[in-house]
């Protein structure tokens, strides 16, 4: 039987190596466990993200191979691997392979792919983990000049942001790092930011991680790794974005704060204008500029400058690039010549 690969194994050797599929007792479950799942319900998503970061269709019958994980999209989805039944049916949280059962979903988002537990993935008679591919380092000092990209929800314009930061940093020569700190597992994200230019990409799952919901104590570790990785690099700047909104559990706010000092300039991606109000008062800071979906219009852009007295700059409009510059050159100490 054919087994899909979905991109949560991208950091394993499980597309070159031998394997077997056995069912475990549920006492020797955990997160980031890879486990075989068969699509026993097709009724809305029926996509998969695989390795490569291509998407394919799945068919009834077919088998992924994804990890065990937890997902808590405010907009979306919620679910967790701890909430699989004794009927073994669970869902795809995530067309990476984040799987879990679903507690919620949006009447906005279709119906997510249904899987039935097939077994762990095992090899030399134990179970294989995403951890079990991930190399410790010894941590160092975060350093890096950072750009930050957070948002007040998912789906507000940050990866969008975040690839333009990119193109407009790799234009003047300089060398950069992209990453995503917190989220639930999808690889577009950072491929997009290669593809945008980054020098190199790194997100969560490359410490281990299938999401980063999880308490903060747990994750510093992860997050050492991960920032140590993305110090290593060899280059000028690195292009962080935080997941969801630093709200949510996915552990955005510890990520900012371990990071505080080396940021440079912050960039919030909004839904709306007042998003952009909640999430300075909630986080006790605000961003040194504003853009995203609230900044689609002028109405939009009018709106969040008078409620924030921040500027806010739609992106997409290659007329506000040099208004970009302007904010964000100077922050890195690079200067602007033709703006």
């Amino acid at each position: 039987m054919n087994h899909f690969l979905t991109s949560l194994t991208r950091i394993s050797d499980l597309n070159r190596s031998t394997w077997s599929v056995q069912p475990l007792p549920r006492g020797a479950w955990s997160r980031g466990d890879y486990v075989a799942g068969e699509v026993v319900g097709l009724h809305g998503l029926r996509q998969i993200e695989l390795i490569n970061g291509r998407m394919m269709e799945l068919a009834q019958g077919d088998v992924l191979v994804g990890a065990f994980g937890d997902r808590y999209a405010t907009l979306e989805a919620t679910g967790s691997w701890r909430d699989i039944r004794d009927d073994g049916e669970f869902h795809c949280l995530t067309s990476a392979g984040l799987l879990g059962r679903a507690r919620s979903r949006s009447d906005f988002v279709p119906q997510m792919m249904r899987l039935k537990y097939r077994g762990h993935v095992i090899r030399h008679g134990t179970r294989v983990r995403m951890e079990d591919f991930v190399q410790q380092v010894p941590v160092i000092p975060y350093r890096k000049a950072t750009v930050l990209v957070m948002g007040t929800s998912m789906s507000a314009g940050k990866t969008t942001a975040s690839r333009i930061v990119i193109r407009q940093l790799r234009a003047v020569g300089l060398r950069v790092v992209g990453a995503k700190l917190t989220g639930a597992g999808r690889f577009r994200d950072i491929l997009s930011m290669s593809d945008a230019g980054a020098d190199v990409v790194y997100d969560f799952t490359d410490v281990g991680l299938p999401s980063t919901v999880l308490g903060d104590e747990e994750f510093k570790p992860y997050l050492d790794q991960l920032l140590t990785r993305i110090e290593s690099t060899d280059t000028d700047v690195a292009v962080v974005e935080i997941g969801a909104s630093p709200l949510e559990p996915y552990g955005g706010m510890a990520a900012v704060e371990r990071i505080r000092d080396s940021v440079r300039c912050t960039i919030l991606a909004a839904s709306d204008p007042y998003g952009v109000v909640g999430v300075t008062v909630a986080f006790g800071r605000g961003a040194d500029l504003v853009t995203g979906i609230a900044a689609n219009t002028e109405a939009g852009i009018r709106l969040v400058e008078k409620l924030t007295g921040r500027p806010a700059i739609n992106l997409r409009d290659k007329n506000s690039l040099p208004r970009l510059r302007g904010i964000l050159f100077p922050r890195l100490g690079i200067e602007t010549v033709g703006d």
